[in-house]
């Protein structure tokens, strides 16, 4: 099988592709044909050593899969070879098969495209958790999405208008607004040509946002703090700008406001069944054509490291995924 290999931290450029020996299955384990990979911001922390989880060695980037299964181990109950399947993980996925505990793997429905159930997991099952259970998102409320062209932030568009909110979409782009009205959002604003704050304000009537939805972090963050309903949400996601805000606590007094943070990775490990209902309800919305996950590009293994500068550069729209 091929597999893309990061053997040393560092840029993307530094990434190999190579051929690996077939796995087999052990005892309570299954073996996934891949079909398409996801590829997400912290896969571009990952490779040069800024993320939670550091591999020790040389590993495979990926953290999501949508593939078949092909080998099944001992022990194994409820899945068969010829399942479509989507698992996650901290990281492993770009390869042609992964070797996966069955507790890392949930069953899709075979209707679903194999590079729209590759780019849907991590982004909207990180959404849904933030709007349903850290938020507590009610119908009629405003929630302000910043990067929301991005993969997690257009999952947060989309989920917020299946919840009822009024959502306001923020982005650095016309191009990506234009987007973001497609996939259901009722205002946008341009951060980059217009200050936050005022047009946030201006939006919510004075009041300001009831939950802000950021995984961009950098100067945005303070901005949208700033104009937070009072008993607001502000939900820290990520940080794709790069520096990590310092935030006067004083602001969070002020408003009666929370920041709430949201870590869905290890929400799903430590809340199984809990995120498999999660995961429910998105297959649900998904099915009904509630929510259209944007596949913005598909990338060979060997254009991995134009697909992670694509996704450092925030050039992408939507989400993009790795094909073998």
């Amino acid at each position: 099988m091929r597999a893309v290999i990061c053997k040393e931290l560092g840029p993307p450029e530094s990434l190999v592709v190579e051929e690996l020996p077939d796995p087999t299955p052990g005892k309570g384990e299954v073996v996934i044909d891949v079909r398409a990979s996801g590829v997400n911001f912290p896969d571009t922390l990952l490779i040069q050593g800024k993320y939670q989880f550091k591999p020790s060695g040389a590993f495979s980037p990926g953290g999501e899969v949508a593939g078949v299964i092909e080998a099944v181990g001992e022990g194994v109950e409820g899945l068969k070879v010829g399942d479509h399947v989507i698992a996650a993980f901290p990281f492993g996925g770009w390869r042609d098969k992964v070797v996966v505990s069955p507790a890392q793997v949930i069953p899709i429905p075979a209707s679903v495209p194999f590079d729209v159930a590759a780019s849907f997991y991590q982004a909207y099952g990180t959404s849904h958790y933030a709007l349903k259970d850290r938020a507590d998102l009610k119908p009629g409320e405003t929630l302000c999405v910043l990067g929301a062209a991005g993969g997690v932030g257009l999952a947060a568009v989309e989920i917020g208008k299946v919840m009822g909110a009024r959502v306001i979409a923020c982005a650095s782009s016309d191009e990506k607004l234009a987007l973001c009205k497609e996939h259901g959002a009722d205002e946008v604003i341009n951060y980059a040509t217009e200050d936050l704050k005022s047009r946030l304000k201006a939006l919510t009537g004075g009041n300001g946002a009831d939950v802000v939805y950021d995984p961009v972090g950098g100067d945005y963050s303070e901005q949208a703090l700033r104009a937070t309903a009072w008993y607001g949400r502000f939900l820290v996601v990520g940080f794709a700008a790069g520096p990590i805000p310092s935030i006067p606590l004083n602001l969070v007094l002020l408003k009666s406001c929370q920041i709430c943070g949201v870590f869905w990775g290890s929400f799903a490990m430590r809340d199984r069944e809990r995120n498999l209902a999660h995961v429910a309800e998105l297959m649900e919305w998904l099915e009904a054509g509630k929510l259209k996950p944007h596949v913005w590009k598909r990338y060979r293994y060997e254009e991995a490291a134009e697909a992670l500068r694509a996704m450092m550069e925030r050039r992408i729209q939507g989400k993009v995924v790795l094909v073998p």
